[in-house]
């Protein structure tokens, strides 16, 4: 598969996350073409500010591979990351991540902090964004324009 295929995917995610009231985001990691975990937001579900997709997803293949070492694996997700996935992004020592749309209130891969700028990191992903960029930013502005209607 593409990138846009494995973010198609990652979007399938995000309205699953929909569904569930959830904020529509959506993630996947890939290890040599092969999906090895998805998740998606559930911090209403869990009632807990750190369910993050990333993180989700981050959790699930760490266990499917047993090592928090994630230096050949690939993140795809809806949304750039803010600072506590982007932190578990460099630990994990992800390889790249893919992200569709920009996060101008709290994106820190190259929104609002510039991670490559930061100097003295144990490890810096590679970073492509913008994938699928319009139908991302697209199913979060009509969830939250949904969630002020009610």
């Amino acid at each position: 598969m593409n990138k846009e295929e494995y973010m198609s995917k990652a979007i399938e995610l995000a309205l699953r996350a929909k569904e569930n009231d959830e904020v529509p985001i959506g993630a996947l990691i890939v290890l040599n073409d092969k999906i090895i975990a998805t998740s998606s937001n559930t911090k209403e579900r869990y009632g807990s500010a750190i369910h993050h997709a990333e993180i989700e997803a981050i959790e699930k293949a760490t266990r499917y591979l047993g090592t928090w070492y994630l230096d050949d694996c690939e993140l795809y997700v809806t949304l750039e990351p803010c600072m506590m996935c982007t932190g578990a992004i460099v630990n994990s020592r992800i390889k790249k991540v893919y992200f569709g749309a920009y996060n101008p209130k709290g994106g820190a891969l190259v929104s609002n902090i510039n991670l490559l700028s930061i100097k003295g990191l144990n490890h810096y992903p590679l970073i492509e964004g913008g994938i699928k960029e319009e139908e991302c930013a697209k199913l979060l502005s009509e969830f939250f324009k949904e969630k002020r209607k009610r």
